[in-house]
């Protein structure tokens, strides 16, 4: 019953650690931070984000490896060097995470492996599932690389899931960067506003993880994304909404790709209707399928 994660101290894998330990999971958390977990029950392990030293004894007979680690995508523009750290922090985990299998003496049970929905890249009004193409972007080829980092444990007989997740919304990520200014009034659309925007509740993608976890027949992709998705318009009326707001901005596209240029075309201006049929296929049940009710529940919490 022992849970290994790497990007635990994260957004996710925070909510995530503690889910899995009330549910009875021993959990060990890898981090570059030598801090011990604020989390009861977890134990914080250091590693250095490249390799197994230090922790593939932890991976020898464990429930479950989960590969969440990776840097921040949306943190600022893209300069040469920040693709390239964006790019190695997560084929580096990867890599380790496969290292650390081909080590084990009794192999874990299985691994999921992080990903996302920019392996689609801008698809347009037509939704997609998981057996889209994969697009034309910067991120795409960053998913596909970080998908095939952990290739190698399939090797060893080991189930593998792969999760795409969507933009998850809860108590800090992407939200939290946009409920100041919509609570103040200064909430807008970005360019036409009609890119898609799938999302997922917090509690949902963790649900969703350890479902996957503990159903032994679910392997291969998963998009891990609510089954409304809905423009950005939409969305942004939708939040406005719940916090009384009206909004009447609109960001023009050209001053955000000024601003922020090649980020700005792909994580901002560009996106996609995504899918979880593969998720709903194996019986997995939202708790948050719409957005107004998960935006409500999110912001009571607060």
């Amino acid at each position: 019953m022992r849970v290994v994660i790497t990007g635990g101290t994260g957004f996710i894998g925070k909510r995530l650690s503690s889910e899995l330990v009330a549910k009875g999971y021993q959990v060990v958390c890898l981090t570059r931070s030598s801090r011990p977990s604020d989390i009861s029950g977890v134990r914080n392990v250091v590693w250095d984000g490249q390799s197994s030293a230090g922790w593939a004894d932890h991976a020898d007979g464990a429930a479950a490896i989960i590969n969440l680690a990776g840097e921040n995508i949306a943190s600022g523009r893209w300069s040469a060097a920040k693709q390239k750290s964006i790019l190695a922090s997560r084929v580096d985990a990867g890599r380790a995470v496969s290292e650390a299998v081909a080590k084990a003496k009794v192999k874990p049970q299985v691994v999921v492996q992080g990903s996302a929905i920019g392996y689609y890249g801008n698809c347009g009004p037509e939704p997609v599932n998981e057996g889209a193409p994969k697009g034309d972007l910067f991120l795409s080829g960053v998913v596909e690389e970080w998908e095939a980092s952990t290739d190698p444990v399939e090797v060893y007989g080991v189930r593998r899931v792969i999760i795409r997740t969507a933009m998850v919304l809860g108590s800090g990520g992407a939200l939290a960067k946009m409920l100041a200014p919509f609570k103040a009034g200064f909430g807008s659309y970005l360019g036409h506003g009609h890119q898609g925007v799938s999302w997922i509740h917090l509690e949902d993608e963790v649900r969703a993880i350890i479902y996957l976890i503990e159903n032994e027949k679910c392997s291969g992709v998963f998009n891990l994304s609510s089954i409304h998705p809905l423009t950005f318009n939409k969305f942004a009326d939708t939040l406005g909404k719940v916090l009384g707001k009206k909004v009447r901005l609109r960001a023009p596209a050209f001053i955000l790709k000024l601003a922020l240029g090649r980020m700005a075309e792909e994580v901002l201006l560009g996106g996609q209707f995504v899918l979880p049929e593969k998720l709903v296929s194996a019986g997995f049940k939202f708790n948050f399928p719409e957005a107004e009710e998960a935006l409500r529940d999110i912001i009571k919490e607060k």
